[in-house]
């Protein structure tokens, strides 16, 4: 008979480095802006993909998100030319966190 030894465990949580650094205004200016536009892109598919199934399905989470991310991008944007003005750096640490959801 085989003995199988048994796995540990695997974690519920993990940590994902995305960005770390400082950068310009500039630079931080198309990183932040790419991470919000990609968000955006991704809540934009979801409302699609939905609405081909059903033409009068309800988007409102979607849509509020969208909005909340377009507001986000605003904010960052003159956080960032005020920055700018004064000849700043910025550090940007940007971590993923993926936790498992039971």
């Amino acid at each position: 008979m085989e003995t199988k030894t048994l796995e540990p465990k695997q974690t519920a949580k993990k940590n994902i480095q995305l960005v770390n650094g400082c950068f310009t205004p500039s630079e931080a200016s198309d990183i932040i802006n790419g991470l919000i536009d990609e968000k955006i892109n991704f809540h934009k598919i979801q409302k699609l993909q939905i609405w081909e199934g059903n033409h009068v399905c309800k988007t409102k989470p979607l849509d509020d998100r969208i909005s909340q991310l377009i507001e986000e991008k605003r904010t960052a944007k003159e956080f960032i030319s005020e920055m700018r003005a004064s000849g700043k750096k910025l550090k940007i640490n940007g971590i993923l966190e993926i936790t498992v959801n039971d």
